[in-house]
């Protein structure tokens, strides 16, 4: 006999990558609470390692960060066939049009600007991965 969680009993997996320790931790602490397992780093390198380690069910990036930003990480998923079915939301303060346009062009699945509503954020991951709220 296994102790290993049946499919139905596995939390989904969110993988959050922000260097602003206070959004890390509020997006932790929702996402936890709406019943994901959350994985949380402050850097760009370590996000990217993780999300090659764990194969989350999303990755939330931030797309300003110190070492590999959002961006590229996104950039960097989307060329490995082991990840490039991730779904990504963008974070950032970055607003313009242009900006949005350049995360979608590169294969965000959402993007939220900051600052957001934590609820929103919740709700809007729940519907890239197709979950009924918990």
């Amino acid at each position: 006999m296994t102790n290993e969680p049946t499919p139905e009993e596995r939390l989904p997996v969110a993988l959050i990558a922000e260097d602003d320790r206070d959004i890390r931790e509020l997006v932790t602490a929702k996402l936890s609470a709406a019943g994901y397992h959350v994985l949380s780093f402050g850097n760009g390198p370590e996000a990217l390692a993780a999300t090659h380690k764990h194969r989350p069910d999303v990755a939330l990036l931030d797309v300003m960060m110190p070492g590999i930003s959002g961006l590229e990480i996104l950039t960097r998923l989307q060329k490995d066939p082991a990840t490039r079915t991730i779904p990504v939301i963008l974070l950032t303060a970055k607003s313009q049009e242009f900006d949005i346009n350049s995360g979608f062009a590169v294969g965000a699945a959402d993007y939220i600007v900051k600052p957001f509503s934590p609820r929103d954020l919740v709700s809007r991951v729940n519907a890239v991965l197709g979950r009924t709220p918990a």
